[in-house]
């Protein structure tokens, strides 16, 4: 198995990480392997990842022409055009690191990410950041992103790959999220 990371080449690539990211939404995984393989929260449509790869260039593991993996590049322009992802934007506005409010810093969020089932625990997670970080890093200070409780397998790896969390808060529901950030300088 040779995994290329890298940039989706057309709208086949952008029909298969919406492929991806469907079969791993909650309605459509068991309760188990929720638990104990992860999921991803938003269903992101055509159009809406078409101009979010238009505004910087989505980041994807191939396997051949498989896309195997994606860890989406949300840019704060973007925060509207998501509603249940309008709080954490919101949230982050609060936020401080480093004894600066995040709002000063050049970021970015990862608006998902996800490893398809066949190539999990084969170090793709790291692989995707490590190619986020040649991409981006020299026109961001970080990434950040929010990560469910529910899901500690997401957490885990993000922490693995370099993430540290600055912030956990629970939401009126009850559900924990961390707000994870990876400072690459």
């Amino acid at each position: 198995m040779k995994i290329h990371y890298g940039n989706p080449t057309g709208p086949a690539d952008l029909r298969q990480i919406l492929e991806l990211q469907r079969l791993n939404l909650p309605a459509n995984i068991s309760a188990t392997e929720l638990q104990e393989q992860g999921f991803v929260t938003v269903q992101h449509t055509q159009e809406l990842l078409a101009d979010m790869n238009a505004a910087e260039p989505q980041i994807i593991a191939k396997d051949g022409d498989a896309v195997v993996g994606y860890a989406l590049v949300m840019l704060r322009e973007f925060s509207t055009r998501i509603p249940t992802l309008m709080p954490m934007f919101e949230m982050l506005q609060t936020l401080s690191y480093r004894g600066r409010p995040l709002s000063a810093w050049k970021y970015y969020v990862v608006g998902q990410l996800c490893v398809a089932k066949s190539h999990r625990g084969q170090g793709l997670v790291e692989g995707m950041y490590e190619q986020h970080c040649r991409q981006l890093s020299d026109r961001y200070d970080f990434v950040v992103t929010k990560i469910s409780d529910r899901n500690p397998r997401s957490l885990r790896a993000h922490w693995r790959a370099g993430f540290e969390t600055i912030h956990r808060y629970t939401e009126a529901d009850g559900q924990t999220w961390d707000i994870v950030l990876w400072d690459w300088h």
